[in-house]
């Protein structure tokens, strides 16, 4: 599991090292550290530290060694990381159409978001939709690839993928 810290330790000599030792100790990997010397709250230095653990034990035995070592744990969370594309749809659509096509690919595939704009009509009945999707895996955005493909099949639209 990915975790996210925001931790607060005392302005000294050591303490940055002090907040990431323990991790290594617990056999997790330190994926990326922000010391943040400009968020100063009571004399404590932010520091945000994302991670990798195995398991909730590990996570609960890491909380209680930064307890101990008087390090305050400000925010924790899991991070999981999402894949995205954008997509353009170009023809007769209407914000109805998109909202029905996104509902029905939400059925299929784990959208994590979606980012819809689309332009208003111009002298003709074509309008361009703009697609900005989030997946948790790369199979759903193969999915929705050939989702997408077979509803503007369906309603006679240009599907542009990878805009």
């Amino acid at each position: 599991m990915i975790v996210n810290a925001e931790l607060f330790v005392k302005d000294l000599p050591g303490q940055l090292v002090g907040s990431l030792e323990p991790i290594s100790l617990l056999d997790g990997n330190i994926l990326e550290v922000v010391h943040n010397r400009e968020k100063i709250i009571n004399h404590r230095i932010c520091i945000n530290v994302t991670f990798e653990v195995e398991n909730n034990d590990q996570l609960c035995r890491l909380k209680g060694i930064w307890k101990s070592k008087d390090i305050i744990i400000s925010k924790l969370g899991s991070v999981y990381q999402t894949y995205s594309m954008e997509y353009m749809l170009i023809g007769d659509l209407s914000g109805d159409m998109i909202e029905s096509i996104l509902g029905e690919a939400g059925k299929i595939v784990g959208l994590d978001a979606a980012d819809v704009r689309y332009s208003s009509k111009g002298s003709d009945s074509r309008r361009t939709a703009m697609l900005a999707v989030k997946t948790r895996n790369e199979n759903d955005l193969a999915l929705l690839d050939t989702f997408l493909d077979g509803e503007c099949r369906k309603y006679g639209l240009t599907y542009v993928r990878g805009i």
